[in-house]
């Protein structure tokens, strides 16, 4: 359990820094690092208590952290 959450950090961690460095997000790195481990980490606890996931640890790491570096950022910008 334990090694499936750190695995979990390191490669939302790695998700985040990779969106911001090939320019998918203009948040800054750290921000987009954060964005995707909290992400990640709802998912992690989320497969934990409900079972929904997509199989694999690190497939879910992956597809939560693009979905909340998509959902996070769009939902807080202000309106014009």
């Amino acid at each position: 359990m334990f090694p499936t959450l750190i695995g979990t950090v390191v490669i939302a961690g790695i998700v985040g820094y990779a969106s911001e460095r090939s320019g998918f997000t203009r948040n800054g790195i750290l921000p987009s690092i954060i964005i995707c481990i909290g992400g990640a980490f709802l998912a992690y606890f989320i497969r934990l208590m409900f079972g929904i996931g997509f199989g694999s640890p690190g497939l879910n790491a992956i597809a939560s952290s693009i979905g909340a570096l998509i959902i996070v950022p769009f939902h807080w910008r202000g309106r014009r």
